[in-house]
C-alpha cells in the first residue's frame, strides 16, 4: 500500500524541478572588445520583457559565467543584469566559462522557486547540456544571439529552440 505514496512522491518531486533555459549572451563589439555592442545592449533590455515577471517563464534563478578581472568575459553577465535587477534577484556568477560540472552543482542545489536561465558564451552552453545529461546536445549557432533552448527535469533533452523575438534584432 505505500508504493502509490511512493510514486507520488516521485512525481511531486519531478514536477518541483525547475526547467532551465539557456542562453547566448547579447552581441559583441565588431571590434572585438569587452562588453556589449549596441545590439547587446538592446537584446539585454528586451530579454527583460522576455524572461520578466508578467512571462511564461517564472524565473528564479539566474546564473552567468564568471567575468574576468580584466574586463573580459563579461557580456553574459551583462546580458541578464537589467532582467536580474527587474526580477530583485542576484546573478550567480560562481561558476567559470569553461566548468560545466560547477553549473550542473548549481543546478541540482537550486532548491527555491521558479525556473533557471543560464546565458553563457555560445559554445561552452552545449558542453554545459551535456553536463546535465542530454547525451545529443546541439550545437548553438555561431551567427545567431536570440536562440532560447529549454531543458526540462530531468535534463536529458534540449526541447524546444525558439528566439526571443526582440524587435529590431530577430526574424
Amino acid at each position: 500500500m505505500l508504493l502509490p505514496y511512493y510514486l507520488l512522491a516521485a512525481a511531486a518531486a519531478v514536477m518541483a524541478s525547475p526547467t532551465v533555459y539557456l542562453i547566448r549572451h547579447g552581441e559583441k563589439p565588431d571590434d572585438g572588445g569587452n562588453g556589449l555592442s549596441a545590439q547587446g545592449v538592446q537584446r539585454a533590455q528586451c530579454l527583460r520583457s522576455v524572461f520578466g515577471k508578467d512571462s511564461k517563464y517564472n524565473i528564479g534563478y539566474i546564473m552567468a559565467q564568471t567575468p574576468k578581472k580584466s574586463g573580459k568575459r563579461t557580456r553574459p553577465y551583462e546580458t541578464v543584469r537589467p532582467l536580474a535587477d527587474d526580477l530583485g534577484l542576484t546573478v550567480d556568477t560562481s561558476c567559470d566559462r569553461d566548468d560545466p560540472k560547477c553549473v550542473k552543482k548549481a543546478v541540482e542545489n537550486y532548491k527555491g522557486d521558479g525556473n533557471i536561465l543560464i546565458c553563457w558564451q555560445h559554445e561552452a552552453l552545449t558542453d554545459i547540456v551535456k553536463k546535465l545529461g542530454a547525451d545529443d546536445a546541439p550545437e548553438y549557432p555561431s551567427d545567431r544571439f536570440d536562440l532560447i533552448w529549454t531543458d526540462p527535469s530531468p535534463y536529458t533533452k534540449i526541447t524546444e529552440t525558439t528566439s526571443e523575438q526582440c524587435p529590431g534584432l530577430d526574424g
